[in-house]
């Protein structure tokens, strides 16, 4: 069994050189729930607000346009590197950059009001102990926001999934579905106020370059595209070129 630390590693490994491409990338510096987050936090504007596994930080300069301060907070040295210049160029003088993984957060008890993760956690290596963490670190009555790509929950497209994320990313550990991002917000504590569904498009080439997928993988991804039942086919909406579309989850859920 991989232990945290080999992970914790390995995901170091596979994003940071890759953390200019991420800065630029259509499909994180857009999107709905982006414009959603930024609704969300107009509530907040004297906030400490943690942006738990940042990347390249499209999540912190959305939040630190509306609150008081913000701690992008990664695992790649080179990603938050990305994101304090990208910050400065901003003029956004209200984003802090640190460094740590999710399952151990460096940050006192009761320290944030509002707690972001947007396309992160299905890289972290133990989400319960991840959101258990949330919990202590946020004062009470506090804010978690989460966004991420959503398992459809049933089995065949879940496979499909599960398996080309991993060949195209082999530090990805798992997209969960709602009803598991449920149980695991239930169980570390956090009561659930709303959860809200979307779709994403992945144009194909962009996605597997950004990432830097080695040739033989994204080989593998293409045939895997070939042999899928129709019904993975229709969900995923898998285009000739392995272009497809995913499930997105937004959760906002509470420190109560």
């Amino acid at each position: 069994m991989e232990s945290k630390n080999s992970h914790s590693q390995a995901v170091e490994k596979q994003f940071g050189s890759q953390a200019q491409d991420y800065l630029t990338s259509a499909v994180h510096s857009q999107g709905a729930d982006l414009q959603r987050l930024a609704t969300l936090l107009q509530s907040y504007p004297e906030a400490q607000v943690i942006d738990l596994g940042c990347g390249a930080g499209h999540a912190s300069f959305i939040a630190a346009s509306v609150v008081h301060k913000v701690i992008a907070y990664d695992l790649s040295a080179q990603m938050l590197e990305v994101v304090a210049q990208a910050a400065k160029d901003k003029g956004l003088n209200n984003i802090s950059v640190q460094q740590g993984v999710a399952e151990s957060l460096p940050f006192a008890d009761n320290f944030a009001d509002v707690i972001i993760s947007r396309y992160s956690a299905h890289h972290w290596h133990d989400v319960g102990q991840a959101l258990r963490e949330v919990r202590r670190v946020l004062k009470p009555g506090g804010t978690m926001i989460m966004m991420d790509v959503a398992s459809p929950g049933h089995p065949l497209l879940d496979i499909y999934l599960q398996t080309v994320e991993k060949l195209r990313d082999t530090s990805h550990v798992h997209n969960y579905a709602p009803g598991q991002w449920l149980r695991l917000f239930t169980e570390a504590g956090l009561q659930i106020e709303a959860l809200t569904s979307g779709r994403l498009v992945l144009e194909f080439s962009s996605w597997v370059a950004r990432m830097r997928t080695p040739e033989h993988f994204v080989v593998a991804i293409r045939e895997l595209q070939k042999v899928m039942p129709d019904d993975v086919v229709k969900h995923f909406d898998i285009q000739t070129d392995g272009s497809f579309t995913v499930d997105l989850a937004m959760i906002v859920a509470t420190n109560r």
